[in-house]
């Protein structure tokens, strides 16, 4: 299916949001039926071949970036349950083999998989159930790292613009980022959506996180759904329409997790929408201040990404290993 949108005159190859059905019983769209409910790596059908070959054409000195976070952050980690993992040094004769215990995949800067949220009683993406998963390797992680995770990356540059504009984002506080303030800091950097784009969305809040004392980041460890706030994107169904009509296949922010927290329960959950409804892979905690220098040095904000998900049978979660080639 294409046709013409509104959008540019950009050729659409998805169903409009407001064409898709709704799950029985809720007022909840989804996108099983797009790719077939067999399907296992969602918006990532987006990127084809077409869409790297185009993406190459934005790389102009060749120069890589690192988009992620050192393993061993944030320091301390911001959940109670999610210990930070033990790295284990074994000498051999010929040097050294090593292994990490008790280590957490969305530990760090990551992806989230489709085993990773589901929509209540309706199931994971395409309608699995628990049985599924249990049984079978279905919506494991590997099928992205089999499809290959990289395209055109955009990074939409939240904390510089509100900074120019007067009103910097609070850190601590739950500042909603709507899609109108998307486009309009979209709009500031000349930057123009595609089909099969990777979002990168900065808000500020790692580096922020970061330069905090030792002290005020162990008095944060645990609080996040008792009390923790962080600007982030808007949790409702029209920034969840926002995503789709653009035809993002991936959405990566520098937050806990991608959206405000806390979450705004009459909004709803956005995590729910776009990873089990739409089938859509989210970042968080992603290292973007170098990314946002070199994109404002050279005036353009679209790069090669390209990611190394972990190929882990049954995979939830992955490092995102993400790089940005400019």
């Amino acid at each position: 299916m294409t046709r013409t949108t509104a959008r540019a005159g950009r050729v659409r190859r998805t169903p409009d949001f407001a064409e898709l059905p709704t799950l029985p019983g809720r007022d909840e769209r989804h996108a099983w039926d797009v790719w077939g409910r067999d399907d296992e790596i969602g918006t990532l059908n987006l990127i084809g071949p077409e869409q790297r070959l185009s993406a190459t054409r934005t790389v102009r000195t060749g120069d890589m970036l690192s988009l992620t976070l050192p393993l061993d952050e944030p320091d301390p980690g911001l959940f109670d349950e999610r210990a930070h993992y033990r790295h284990i040094i074994d000498d051999t004769v010929a040097g050294h083999d090593d292994k990490l215990d008790d280590f957490y995949l969305q530990c760090s800067s990551q992806w989230d998989g489709l085993r990773h949220i589901k929509a209540g009683r309706h199931g994971y993406w395409g309608g699995r159930q628990e049985s599924d998963l249990t049984s079978t390797d279905v919506l494991g992680i590997d099928r992205w790292a089999e499809h290959g995770f990289g395209g055109r990356g955009v990074l939409v540059d939240i904390a510089q613009h509100s900074d120019v504009h007067g009103a910097p984002l609070l850190m601590d506080q739950p500042v909603e980022i709507t899609a109108a303030m998307l486009d309009e800091a979209a709009a500031a950097q000349g930057t123009t959506f595609e089909s099969g784009d990777i979002l990168v969305v900065r808000t500020g809040w790692t580096e922020w996180y970061r330069a905090l004392p030792h002290e005020q980041r162990m008095r944060m460890r645990g609080t996040i759904g008792a009390g923790f706030a962080c600007p982030g994107l808007e949790s409702s169904r029209d920034m969840a329409g926002y995503l789709w009509d653009n035809e993002f296949a991936a959405v990566a922010v520098d937050n806990v997790g991608v959206e405000v927290f806390p979450v705004n329960r009459d909004k709803g959950f956005l995590h729910r929408r776009l990873i089990a409804l739409q089938g859509m892979p989210l970042g968080e905690l992603w290292h973007l201040r170098r990314l946002a220098e070199v994109c404002a040095a050279r005036r353009s904000y679209e790069f090669l990404l390209v990611s190394g998900v972990l190929p882990l049978p049954r995979g939830v979660g992955s490092p995102a290993n993400a790089h940005a080639i400019v």
